[in-house]
């Protein structure tokens, strides 16, 4: 194939002097036409700085000061700026991660992709809007008209990302760059974003640098695979290849960190985290995390060597033993079922909706609309769900930190109502997705725990301080850490403080609200090894919501589906996401990208977006988007059917199957 982008020996710095830092360290790759290659690795590894260089859009303070990039033969970097607005676009686009940031929040879609029509393809007026719907259809937006007037924040997440997709194809470039595309997109919304960038590239025969932490992600949609750590790339070769036989350390621990269905072992955590940009570098750059490292490792850099068709940059990658299987004895998951510890009966949460000069309520958001689950001490009840289903707001209403519509909790078998909400909070605490919000950024981390067990009153006064200190040890964190302030941490670390604050009150039920779904796959990792190793010593219930369903079936011992407010399929993780019978659960099951390859895998895609809660449809609310859908759906919603172990299903299909 032909070479479309060819980078050669990349630095990219910051600052002047003994101030430099080097964020992108020297690395060498191409990029064929047709061909998708994927840069994977860690936060912090450079990978978003390699692509910000080569669109050469580097924040104030970073400059290029080595290296060559061409695109189609063309020096990108000797390009005026004049020039160079017209590469952007034209020549190669690229598609942010957050597409709320990069879109413009109060400029309408349509006009945003008319401005980058006009510049690359000097269309104005009705043809600028015509070409404009034009992109919005070819990428999947369903009624693309209505879109082109609507401002980004009318846009779900799925809608945004394909806006700023549309956006990038404007000026038909030969290279796209998608800088984690999918990451903070539900499973179902990925696979059709990904499925559209599949087509776009095989249609219109683009060259795509991925951008990723996720293995999944990778293996179905690369052709070669770019490993990158610390500025440097470590290992490089084709994909099948790559997935059959990692040959750095790094690989191999990023697959080993990887939770996998059924499988209930402790995961094989990378020790440490990413070098900061300001420590001295020597030797391998992975040698302080590696658990082979040798002498030489720390003192010398390692060359490029070719290895069973694949490269890769380290002394002892022809002497590594052969990867070895996770066991599964250390925290196999209990099957043992003791009496509620959590009982939830006919919870919802309706929002009213006011409008006019009085605020008359003309209707309601039915967020959670009659849910009913129950967990048990020592054990996991994972909520999944797209976004927008009501997972969050449910968790949250469990807690009473948004007063429930309706319904009866009861903990420990004793009734709480509002006036009881001291003691929901002294035995039931909350972990949300976002540490760094969750956290008072003017508070030392020690004071942050102190806080909860002076509120309601944990252990005498004299000796909380030192119980405080044994919080850190228990979540692996520095008898230091307790001084400092929540900047001073990585996510993860920050993270574990979140986890120790919910613990210093000692309660029963800890409620995790997607705990992991910003992290790389080394820190997760860790995360549900520490939440395993509590629950195992302190007998811990957990609600563990969450839209990443490999993390469901490694962490819990029980699901429930949510879709639209309501529970529509819930029993064993094994049953659950092993053979799913709901067609909601199947959609999900089927969307989650996969590193091995399955025989017989059929990707099932769902049509459209989730309905409104404020208008949900008649009948089944999933019916809109069901292949299975009947008459019957369309007007009653169905009552649940009973299958084995405790699995059940509410859907109309499944009963007539019976």
């Amino acid at each position: 194939m032909k070479t479309l982008l060819s980078v050669d020996r990349l630095v990219t710095v910051f600052g002047q002097g003994d101030d430099t830092l080097r964020v992108v360290d020297g690395i060498s790759f191409h990029v064929a036409a047709g061909e998708t290659y994927a840069l994977l690795g860690e936060s912090g590894c450079g990978k978003s700085m390699t692509a910000l260089s080569l669109m050469r859009l580097l924040p104030d303070g970073g400059r290029i000061a080595a290296g060559a990039v061409q695109l189609e033969g063309r020096d990108v970097l000797a390009l005026p700026e004049r020039d160079m607005r017209r590469v952007r676009g034209g020549g190669m686009a690229m598609i942010f991660q957050e597409p709320m940031l990069a879109l413009n929040p109060v400029i309408k879609v349509g006009m945003q992709i008319a401005e980058a029509l006009a510049l690359h393809r000097q269309l104005a007026g009705q043809a600028a809007w015509d070409a404009a719907r034009e992109l919005l259809d070819s990428v999947g937006v369903p009624d693309a008209a209505r879109r082109l007037a609507s401002y980004p924040f009318e846009l779900s997440g799925g809608l945004r990302q394909r806006a700023m997709i549309a956006m990038a194809l404007a000026g038909r470039p030969r290279l796209l760059i998608a800088d984690e595309p999918t990451t903070a997109l539900d499973v179902t919304i990925q696979a059709q974003v990904l499925d559209v960038l599949r087509r776009l590239r095989a249609e219109q025969h683009m060259g795509m640098l991925l951008i990723t932490h996720d293995l999944g992600v990778v293996a179905e949609n690369a052709d070669r695979v770019g490993v990158m750590y610390a500025g440097e790339l470590v290992e490089e070769g084709a994909r099948d290849a790559f997935f059959a036989a990692p040959q750095h350390p790094y690989s191999r621990m990023l697959f080993e960190a990887l939770p996998r269905p059924g499988d209930g072992g402790r995961l094989t955590a990378i020790p440490g985290q990413v070098p900061g940009l300001d420590q001295a570098l020597h030797g391998c750059r992975f040698a302080p995390r590696c658990p082979y490292a040798i002498a030489r490792c720390r003192s010398e850099s390692p060359v490029w060597q070719e290895l069973d068709g694949q490269r890769v940059r380290c002394h002892l990658a022809a002497d590594l033993p052969a990867r070895s299987e996770r066991g599964l004895a250390a925290h196999a998951k209990s099957s043992q079922t003791n009496a509620p510890l959590l009982q939830v009966e006919g919870l919802k949460v309706h929002f009213p909706v006011r409008r006019g000069f009085f605020q008359r309520t003309v209707g309601h958001v039915r967020a959670v609309d009659d849910v009913s689950l129950s967990i048990q001490a020592g054990r996991t009840l994972a909520l999944v769900g797209e976004s927008g289903c009501g997972k969050t707001t449910a968790g949250k209403a469990l807690l009473r930190l948004i007063e429930p519509t309706a319904g009866t909790l009861r903990l420990g078998g004793e009734v709480l109502h509002a006036q009881h909400a001291a003691t929901l909070r002294r035995q039931a605490q909350m972990v949300f997705q976002d540490p760094f919000s969750s956290l008072n950024p003017r508070m030392r981390v020690g004071d942050i725990l102190l806080e909860g067990m002076d509120a309601l009153g944990v252990g005498a006064a004299r000796d909380r301080r030192a119980a405080m200190t044994q919080l850190l040890r228990q979540v692996g964190l520095p008898d230091d850490a307790g001084a400092r302030y929540p900047h001073a941490f990585s996510g993860g670390q920050r993270q574990r403080i979140a986890i120790a604050r919910a613990l210093a009150v000692s309660p029963r039920l800890v409620i995790c609200d997607e705990p992991t779904s910003a992290l790389d796959v080394s820190v997760q990792a860790q995360i549900l090894n520490l939440l395993k190793d509590l629950q195992d010593s302190l007998g811990l219930a957990y609600l563990f919501i969450t839209h990443n369903l490999a993390v469901a079936d490694y962490l819990a011992h029980d699901v429930a589906v949510m879709y639209l407010g309501r529970i529509v399929e819930q029993g064993s993780a094994a049953a659950v996401l092993r053979a799913p019978r709901h067609p909601y659960t199947q959609a999900l099951v089927s969307a989650v990208p996969r590193i091995e390859a399955t025989v017989g895998h059929a990707a099932i895609r769902l049509a459209g977006d989730q309905p409104s809660p404020l208008n949900p449809p008649q009948g089944c609310h999933f019916h809109p988007r069901c292949s299975h859908a009947s008459e019957v759906c369309r007007q009653t919603y169905p009552d649940p059917t009973r299958l084995e172990n405790g699995h059940w299903v509410r859907c109309h299909w499944v009963a007539g199957q019976l």
